[in-house]
């Protein structure tokens, strides 16, 4: 039962490869869904605790794959029940989950949504000014077991059962689109935690080509778009992947999205003091989300010590929403949970690695999404 690297974690195969890698063991096939039932319905992650499996076959399952969970660094929660999980992985290396209780999901609707945002890369190579994500750099992808298990672990963790998945955590999912799509593969499968595709998010900086792969996948995955600028001057400044699929190629790659899936856009928007809270980008971000029919959320910055962004005032977030309103935009201003735990993507997991490489002034990084 050996295979590549990615299947280190068994969470990483689907219930088919599963059987067939079975089948060529001449064990019976069904067995793979005896072990698929312990990891997605009983919660057991534990070979040895997989009691209706013969016990040569536990001891092979244990010899051939990594059974460890994803170890829990540092938990932090907040007042309004934001929830943060800082996660080793197998490696070393760490990653973080947010999980967010009883939320309205980011179109609108106020059903009782448990939403985790998960990560997909440890660190990210796309360098937005703001995120704390790519401060260190990019190390690596996380393989799809990685990325499944930040859902089981935290809701094992929390006693909550998530229902609503953004992938908006450390990284750029799209620049690890294999991974992704075969960890969405299993979260959305009826034989795994069985989230529903209209249930889950994707969040990009901008990836052109990939916008468009999305797209022509059968299930309906929701897109939001990290935008923060409406405009190709406001997007170079802080967002450098806008120099190689600039604003006009980003918007066509999302209207094909819009096209192919039938559903609203979200536009994802940081506002920061002096760089994008003008009335001016409010106008013109209106008149993007009216040409593709899109939601804009509306996200102030998180201000951070030692790094150049501020914080607009609630009067300029205020006068930023009126004109965005008056400009017919469907617009929410998402005063964020989790802003006392650091919420954003990056910033625990790099407090946590300065403090331990003896960093006397670790940055906190700044809010983002990405």
């Amino acid at each position: 039962m050996t295979g590549p690297a990615e299947t280190r974690s068994i969470k990483s195969l689907t219930l088919d490869e599963l059987s067939a890698r079975f089948g060529g063991l001449g064990e019976k096939p069904y067995r793979a869904r005896q072990v698929i039932e312990w990891l997605y319905r009983k919660r057991v992650g534990r070979f040895a605790e997989m009691t209706n499996l013969p016990a040569p076959l536990r001891e092979r399952l244990g010899a051939e794959f990594d059974e460890r969970p994803l170890e829990v660094v540092r938990r932090t929660g907040s007042h309004d029940t934001t929830q943060k999980f800082l996660f080793r992985l197998r490696d070393g290396q760490m990653v973080e989950t947010v999980l967010i209780p009883a939320s309205p999901s980011l179109y609108g609707d106020t059903a009782d949504r448990r939403t985790i945002c998960i990560s997909s890369q440890v660190g990210c190579a796309y360098g937005c000014r703001f995120c704390a994500s790519g401060l260190d750099g990019w190390k690596r992808n996380l393989d799809a077991g990685e990325i499944v298990d930040q859902l089981l672990r935290v809701e094992g963790e929390s006693g909550e059962r998530v229902n609503n998945i953004v992938f908006m955590g450390m990284g750029e999912p799209l620049a690890n689109y294999d991974n992704l799509l075969r960890a969405i593969g299993i979260i959305n499968a009826p034989w795994g935690p069985a989230i529903g595709a209209r249930h889950i998010t994707v969040s990009t900086s901008g990836l052109v080509p990939r916008i468009r792969d999305l797209a022509d996948q059968p299930l309906q995955i929701r897109l939001a778009i990290s935008l923060h600028g409406a405009t190709d001057a406001v997007r170079d400044q802080i967002m450098p992947v806008n120099r190689k699929y600039p604003l006009a190629e980003l918007l066509e790659a999302c209207a094909y999205f819009r096209a192919r899936k039938k559903q609203k856009l979200t536009f994802e928007f940081i506002l920061i003091e002096g760089v994008n809270d003008s009335p001016e980008q409010a106008a013109e971000l209106a008149k993007l989300t009216k040409r593709l029919d899109a939601k804009v959320n509306v996200i102030p910055y998180n201000t951070v010590e030692g790094l150049p962004w501020v914080r607009p005032t609630e009067r300029v977030q205020d006068a930023f929403m009126e004109v965005l309103r008056r400009g017919g935009a469907v617009a929410t201003l998402r005063r964020e949970k989790g802003h006392d735990i650091a919420a954003a993507c990056g910033q625990l997991r790099l407090q946590t690695t300065r403090a331990q490489a003896g960093d006397e002034n670790p940055v906190a990084a700044p809010g983002s999404v990405h």
